[in-house]
């Protein structure tokens, strides 16, 4: 038992690998090659393998040692009854050899014996003369029996012990010694019956310690042979009955043998019969029930061992072949002859003793120490009749070879020419015990038990982890382990025997990792029914708390699920019930929950493999004909890892699958960085073409299964199909489509109309050398038969035509003889396997035959054809295979993959990126809703951990690959799981901000949440640092996640803007960094204003605290109005806010975001957008209460019923869309459109709106129009209109801003100024605005700018709101009427303080700047008449009309300065030379409209009192100026029919100036301004006295009449006498006075 327990275990990969030449066969035998010790490090210690450098070195001589060892068994067997007494030879070991003692070599690193033998010739004789000639000399000389009393020295064991210790003393070097002379005594023990298990188990332990003391080396003569003599020695070990423990204690020797003897220096060198008897004689104790449960597992563990070092020897025997692995195959056949073989553990005459063996010899007592190899097999023949002898004599002994004693064979007879051409073992004692052990699997071999089935899987997993590529590169191998093993394997794993399970999943996962490139079709087979077994078809549990929108993208069913079984209707087949089906393995069922969680191991174990899944994409996903498996196993480890799966498996099971699945996002995230290799792989552009033309085959399948002619009619409108009226490609694609229903096929067509494709389908049926009833199983194989007996008919008539197509096969007579067999071999088929029918009712052989009774071209059917199909039929019914009830079923689906494997090809096995991209793209949804739905339900720490990194990886990898779509989902996962981005709005009335030392933070209701739930916090962390940050180009629609919806079949877009609605929460509640947009605003405006909430100063507060304290600050807080003060609890929660939010990179973000292409950046745009109200609202009616009630608090304000709401988020989106927008051109062009239109909707609703972002959205809407005028969506007369409809409240409280963008409209370019200036709403805003004070400096800024602007910017069209809205500024001057009036008084009283000038006040300023402008603006009239194309009168009306109405209104007003100015620009407009002309008498209108209104408006008291002290003069400045523009124009005048008119009314005008009362200024200018008129007048010849110009004969009559009664003699005064000169002698120095009175200096300067 010792011995068992410290057996050492193999180590392969310390196998010596320079066996790598053999010398040629006829050279082989006793003796090692040296070139099998060259380059070995271990030879020097006479050992080329690995174990042997773990070996014990010894510190005795190894002669005493082997010495003592023969001592040890003699001496045990002595004391047996049998061996009681011996002679003197065995006790002094044999006859003398002298021998000398040889000093110690000092070099040693141990004393060593030296032996030397005597020089004597014929050594060999001498031993064998010792035995024959001295016996009796000795026997008589120690007083002992002689020959005739048979004393034990005549015992060949006892003698051959003596005789080798006689050897051993003429031995120098142990290693020299020869091996099986060593060991000849020893076995012989082993293979004799009549010793006991404890002497059997001496001389195995002395066997053992030769090789673990390394006295048995590669160096070793006849190495080779001793290693096959031993082996048979062991293998055939026979020893008497003895207790079990005993017993048992020697097979554990022998395992532990066999292990020292494959793991030493021979184990190489052992042959492939010698190989398989002792993997018999192993297995054959693993299956031997009646042994103790100990032994039979430490013979597991020793054959564990032992084909460790079996096939690690696989994976050199190519090297040692050159690698040409067909020579191998051939020379490994050519070895064995096929006849190698073993037997099964169970199948011999004893548990332990395999029957056959090419060696059945006992050793012989005489093989020399040089002897040849001939004389070794004489003596062991002489040897074998010695042995058959003790048998016969001893029959006692053999009868008591029972219970416990195991009865081992002999040996055959051992042939000279097989020992020397003896190989080492090589593949074909390795492909039988491979075969052997596969074999032991077999389900249905009631022989095998499943503990047998166990040990077999447990030594085949161990050769399959050692040598599993290896085994795929030998044909021998790797078909035994495409067909037997898998269909083996794929059969135990449906076994309810868990730990058969658990093994055969093992198994099965050890083969395809490391064989799967040949098991392409295999591993289809057994990951297809592991997704179908553990995929449950159970809808996700809602839950509290949990989005359902997180966890849509897991799938509810596999794509790998099967159609149901065909209909039972025509009682022509006999399906079963799916629980029937599932238990043989042909659907996956409800497994046990150890068994689910032992599958998802296996599958977990799979995914393990860096590449694995990937393959499963390109080998099938990628393939039309191959089920979408990596997409079915990833959606399998999703659905699992969810924790409901726990109910229905195990509670190990969701973390298993959620480590599966992160492993395979782990492993793509790890191949990120690699070199794209793409050389000797499939094209992944090829594969998408493949994958996309494998779902319009899905589909069109499927539109075919539910409407043939629909899906015929689909697959060719997309190609598949080439032609849909030729049966032949119909036909051939039905053919070749395993998705395609049976039933609707058969259905289809057996139809009349469609016989020829029929004829078509059945043309891909090859019906050569095949019975009647084989041709029709392959064909009923393709479709059902369907159900109706003329669709059969025609069926099986095209059958027989097809059948007999080519030839008659011989014994049918023709298609008619065939037509009617196959109706009988149909009614037989339903016959013998209708559950309806009654056993005793079916029908017989000859019924059968009776049936079809001279039906053959007038004869009967052979009785043997008939025979033979009637068996066939009856033992296997003619059926789809998804409809078998037995093991048929496998076996069909199995032969059919089988013939599958060729044509499908090898599976493609790579370690590459460059499918990782799509792969991602098909498998990403059930990957991130398992993440979110996990995260969202997990309580642990390290769940969080694992499913944050894969959230990371999932977002570098989508990013890297540009999976657009999935970056977006997993933010809008993360934005939702973060809680800042609710579906309502979060409540702000209470917020509170808090003053703790020098830091201010805002308590509000989101904070104090958010702070509390740390998920939320990390799924904010890793949204903004993981996800987003240096990701913001590659994100879509995650700034506004899209989702589709069906709701009565119409689809409905749902839009839910994740970050944008987190940025506007963390805004309004103040929790977004100070700094965050501000330093890249493209836009100088203040930032926007948040409602100051309540503030707390806690800093210096008292600590105490208490109930009465805290009642009282809540009852002063109501009183109040303000909200209750936050609690210390509150405040740390929002301090945890605070500081998370300070770990999120927001500003770096809005970096990246404002340097984002134009695409991305108009998703995140309209995902903002999308936050703004609709602009219909509903109408609200509110119902005024009886009594009052507070104001309500909306964002910390009291707010009235009827006053909107400030909702500053509102604004914070249409500043950053804003800012978006007018980031370049480019951004312009793609999303200014939209943010115009939402600036629009909000100044058009500008009732529904506050002021304050109306006023904003009108700035950021002409801000809009400065950057993108040139855009066609955008148009300045349509925004100013918008703007210029606000209510006049609403455009007070927004002037500033409106102002301000019009300001950067008019620095914009020249086109967009005109364009503005042109636009009468322009003007109607100016008008507007003006007259605000803290407006009127801008506007009229704006104005001044127009005014100046070169070109000019003044129009026809906009000429005449100019000189209105400047008019404006200058009525605004009349302000500055008080500070002069109060300039007056102060002169009046003399007091000495400083004046103040009318000037310094800046609408004074404006005013006469603006008065300026306007009688500039005359210089323009001219032109603009000119390009206006209007009839004179009108032009004249139109243009000058304006500045003189604008001039006069200012010559009233009540500021003086203001007036002055008016005046003089009065008298330069009126002076203009452009204004009169002879060709029209328009600018006759000057008197009427202009002069005469303006001194009427002087003489009105009112207008008089506004400045009593300037006005006087005013009244003076516009008479003199009448009377100066009426001697300016009197020679035209002089021509106009309403010359005498006008005349009489300024002499009206006159007369009412002077009867003004105003004083002495008056009454001294109003007559001089007429002497001179009446001078000029005379002078001129206009004013005379009838004799002299009767013409002018009234003017002067009226004259006299008017100035005789304001001013009586005025007119005598001038005109005592008709003059007596001529009037030509005056009439030029008159003209030129009338000349230079019209270029006088303005009225003011004198």
């Amino acid at each position: 038992m010792t011995e068992f327990q410290t057996s050492k275990e193999y180590d392969p990969q310390d196998l010596d690998h320079n066996v790598s030449s053999l010398p040629p066969k006829g050279q082989r035998g006793a003796r090692v090659p040296d070139v099998l010790l060259e380059g070995n490090p271990m030879k020097e210690l006479g050992g080329g393998d690995a174990t042997l450098s773990s070996r014990v070195a010894i510190a005795i001589d190894p002669v005493a040692l082997i010495t003592t060892e023969c001592i040890t068994v003699t001496s045990a067997m002595r004391k047996h009854a049998r061996w009681a007494h011996s002679s003197v030879s065995a006790i002094l070991g044999g006859s003398s050899i002298s021998y000398r003692t040889g000093p110690l070599s000092a070099s040693s690193d141990r004393a060593q014996w030296s032996p030397v033998k005597a020089p004597s010739t014929g050594t060999q004789r001498g031993i064998e003369g010792s035995t024959a000639n001295d016996e009796g000399n000795l026997t008589g000389r120690w007083g002992l029996r002689g020959r005739k009393a048979k004393s034990m020295q005549d015992n060949p064991l006892m003698s051959a012990f003596a005789r080798l210790r006689g050897e051993l003393r003429g031995c120098e070097d142990i290693r020299s010694f020869d091996i099986p002379s060593l060991l000849h005594p020893f076995l012989q023990v082993i293979r004799s019956s009549s010793t006991s298990a404890p002497i059997t188990s001496l001389a195995l332990i002395a066997i053992t310690k030769f090789f673990a003391y390394s006295l048995v080396s590669r160096s070793s003569p006849r190495l080779s042979v001793g290693m096959q003599l031993l082996s048979a020695a062991i293998t055939h070990c026979r020893f008497e009955a003895s207790d079990s423990a005993a017993d048992e204690i020697v097979l554990l020797r022998i395992l532990k043998l066999m292990e020292v003897m494959l793991s030493g220096p021979g184990g190489n060198l052992l042959g492939d019969e010698s190989v398989c008897e002792m993997m018999e004689t192993g297995l054959s104790m693993c299956c031997q029930m009646r042994l103790s449960e100990l032994l039979r597992r430490s013979a597991e563990v020793s054959m564990i061992t032992m084909c460790q070092i079996l096939f690690e020897r696989l994976k050199h025997l190519e090297d040692e072949a050159g690698g040409d692995g067909a020579a191998l195959e051939a020379t490994a056949h050519d070895a064995d002859g096929g006849e190698l073989k073993m037997d099964a553990p169970l199948t011999g005459t004893n548990a332990a003793s395999p029957q056959r063996s090419t060696i059945n010899a006992p050793l012989s007592p005489n093989l020399e120490a040089g002897g040849n190899t001939q004389q070794a097999v004489l003596e062991a023949r002489r040897s074998a009749s010695f042995e058959q002898q003790m048998e016969s004599n001893d029959l006692s002994m053999i009868n008591a070879v029972n219970g416990s004693a195991i009865n081992l064979t002999q040996i055959p007879s051992l042939d000279t020419q097989d020992v020397m051409d003896i190989r080492p073992y090589s593949l074909p004692s390795i492909r039988e015990l491979f075969r052997v052990l596969v074999n032991l699997l077999e389900p249905h071999d009631r022989q095998h038990t499943d503990t047998m089935r166990i040990m077999a899987l447990r030594i085949i997993d161990v050769a399959l982890e050692v040598a599993g590529p290896s085994i795929a590169k030998h044909s021998s191998l790797a078909s035994l382990a495409k067909d037997h093993l898998c269909r083996n394997l794929f059969q135990l794993v449906r076994s309810d025997n868990i730990n058969l399970l658990n093994e055969s999943l093992r198994v099965a996962g050890t083969l395809l990792a490391t064989c799967r490139g040949m098991l392409k079709l295999q591993q289809e087979l057994f990951l297809s029914y592991l997704v179908a077994c553990l995929h449950p078809r159970v809808e996700i549990p809602r839950e509290s708390g949990i989005d359902p929108s997180l966890y849509e993208g897991v799938p509810y069913m596999p794509k790998l699920v099967k159609q149901p079984p065909s209909s039972t209707s025509s009682g022509r087949s006999t399906p079963v019930p799916v629980k029937d089906r599932q238990k043989l393995g042909m659907e996956g069922g409800s497994r046990k929950p150890d068994a689910r969680e032992a599958m998802v191991e296996s599958v977990g174990a799979l995914t393990r493999i860096p590449s694995f899944l990937a393959e499963l994409f390109v080998n099938y996903d990628c393939e039309v004909d191959r089920s979408d498996l990596c997409e079915d196993l990833v959606g399998l480890l999703s659905r699992n890892a969810l924790p409901d799966s726990a109910t229905w498996s195990t509670t190990n099971v969701p973390p298993l699958c959620l480590d599966a699945l992160l492993s395979y996002i782990q492993f793509m995230a790890d191949r990120l960085d690699d070199e794209p290799f793409s050389e000797g792989y499939p094209d992944p552009k090829k594969l998408r073409r493949q994958r996309y033309r494998k779902k319009i085959i899905i589909k069109g399948v499927n539109k075919f299964n539910e409407s043939p002619k629909g899906g015929i009619a689909y697959l060719a409108s997309q190609g598949i199909i080439e032609n849909p009226n030729d049966p032949q490609s119909v036909a051939q694609f039905l053919k070749g489509t395993t998705r395609i229903s049976k039933k609707v096929l058969g259905e289809y067509i057996s139809k009349l109309a469609n016989e020829p494709l029929l004829r078509a389908f059945l043309d891909f049926f090859d019906f050569t050398d095949k019975r009647v009833d084989e041709a029709l199983r392959d064909l009923l194989g393709a479709f059902r038969l369907p159900g109706e007996s003329a669709l059969i008919e025609r069926i099986v008539t095209v059958f027989a035509e097809k059948y007999c197509v080519n030839s008659t096969p011989q014994g049918i007579a023709d298609k008619d003889s065939v037509f009617v067999l196959t109706y009988a071999i149909i009614m037989l088929n339903t016959d013998q396997h209708n559950p309806n029918v009654k056993t005793q009712n079916r029908m017989a052989l000859a019924d059968f035959a009776k049936n079809l009774r001279g039906v053959n071209g007038g004869k009967d059917f052979d009785s043997q054809y008939l025979q033979d199909i009637y068996d066939s039929i009856k033992n296997n019914e003619i059926i789809l295979p998804d409809e078998h009830d037995n093991k048929h079923a496998f076996d069909y689906a199995w032969k059919e993959l089988l013939l599958k494997t060729d044509t499908a090809g090898d599976l493609v096995i790579f370690d590459t990126n460059i499918f990782d991209a799509d792969m991602f793209d098909s498998t990403w949804k059930p990957v991130v809703a398992t993440l979110s739905y996990v995260f969202m339900s997990a309580s642990e720490d390290a769940v969080y951990q694992r499913v944050v990194t894969g959230f990371d990886q999932c977002a570098q990898i989508a990013a890297r690959y540009n999976v657009t779509e999935a970056l977006d989902h997993i933010i809008y996962c993360l934005a939702t799981i973060t809680t800042l981005a609710p579906s309502a709005l979060p409540n702000t009335s209470l917020n509170t901000e808090v003053q703790v030392g020098k830091k201010s933070v805002m308590v509000s209701e989101l904070a104090v949440k958010f702070g509390r739930d740390y998920r939320a916090q990390l799924a904010t962390v890793v949204l903004f640092r993981g996800v987003i940050a240096s990701n913001e180009p590659k994100i879509q629609k995650g700034w506004g996640m899209v989702r589709n919806l069906k709701l009565c079949q119409v689809e409905q877009m749902l839009t839910y803007d994740k970050i944008s609605r987190i940025w506007l929460n963390l805004f309004t509640n103040s929790l977004m960094p100070a700094t965050f947009h501000q330093s890249h605003s493209l836009l100088e405006v203040p930032p926007i204003p948040i409602q100051s909430p309540h503030v707390v100063n806690r800093e210096g507060r008292s600590n105490e605290s208490g109930l009465f304290q805290s009642f009282t600050s809540y009852l002063s807080s109501y009183a109040a109005d303000d909200p209750p003060e936050p609690s210390d609890e509150e405040l740390r929660d929002t301090l945890c806010t605070v500081d998370c939010l300070a770990a999120c990179p927001i500003e770096e973000i809005f970096t990246n975001i404002l340097t984002l292409p134009p695409k991305p950046l108009a998703a995140l745009t309209h995902a903002l957008l999308d936050q703004i109200p609709e602009e219909s609202s509903p109408a609200v009616i509110v119902v005024k209460p009886e009594q009052g009630s507070p104001n309500p608090r909306v964002n910390g304000q009291s707010q009235s019923l009827t006053t909107p709401s400030y909702d500053p988020s509102i604004v914070y989106i249409l500043e950053i869309s804003t800012m978006f927008a007018i980031r370049d051109e480019a951004s312009t062009a793609t999303i200014g459109q939209d943010v115009a239109e939402a600036l629009q909707n909000i100044v058009r609703n500008a009732a529904n709106n506050h002021s304050l972002i109306v006023s904003r959205a009108a700035f950021y809407l002409l801000s809009l129009l400065s950057a993108s005028h040139d855009q066609p969506f955008i148009r300045a007369p349509v925004i100013l209109h918008t703007i210029s409809s606000l209510d006049q409240s609403v455009s007070e409280k927004a002037a500033l801003p409106i102002l301000k963008g019009l300001t950067s409209c008019m620095r914009g370019p020249r086109p967009l100024r005109n364009e503005i200036a042109n636009t009468p709403d322009f003007w109607s805003i100016i008008r507007g605005l003006h007259t605000i004070p803290a407006a009127a400096g801008t506007v009229f800024d704006i104005l001044m700018g127009i005014m100046v602007d070169k070109p000019s910017a003044i129009t026809a069209d906009n000429y005449e709101f100019a000189i209105e809205a400047l008019n404006g500024f200058a009525t605004a001057g009349s302000a500055g009427a008080v500070v002069e009036q109060k300039r007056d008084r102060t002169i009046r009283r003399s007091k000495a303080i400083k004046s103040i000038e009318p000037r310094d006040n800046e609408l004074v300023s404006h005013a006469i700047q603006a008065v300026t402008m306007i009688w500039q603006l005359s210089s323009r009239v001219p032109a603009l008449i000119e390009q206006s194309h209007l009839e004179r009168k009108e032009a004249w009306t139109a243009y000058w009309s304006p500045i003189f109405r604008a001039l006069s209104t200012q010559c009233v007003n009540p500021c003086r300065e203001i007036r002055q100015q008016a005046f003089s620009g009065l008298q330069r407009a009126l002076l203009s030379p452009e204004l009169a002309s002879a060709d029209h008498q328009e600018w006759t209108a000057i008197f009427g409209e202009v002069l005469f209104p303006v001194i009427l408006q002087l003489l009105r008291p009112e207008v008089y009192h506004s400045d009593p002290f300037g006005m006087s003069e005013t009244r003076v400045q516009a008479a003199t100026l009448l009377c100066k523009i009426f001697l300016h124009y009197l020679v035209l005048l002089s021509e106009w029919d309403g010359m005498l008119e006008l005349w009489l009314r300024i002499l009206e005008i006159m007369d009412r100036l002077m009867n003004s009362g105003q004083g002495d200024s008056l009454e001294e200018a109003v007559p001089e301004s007429l002497k001179n008129i009446l001078l000029v007048m005379a002078n001129g010849g206009y004013l005379a006295p009838p004799s002299e110009s009767p013409q002018y004969a009234r003017l002067w009559e009226e004259t006299w009449k008017r100035l005789e009664r304001f001013l009586p003699g005025m007119f005598r005064e001038i005109f005592p006498d008709p003059p007596q000169t001529p009037s030509v002698a005056v009439e030029q120095p008159l003209l030129e006075e009338v000349k230079r009175m019209a270029e006088d200096v303005p009225l003011e300067a004198k």
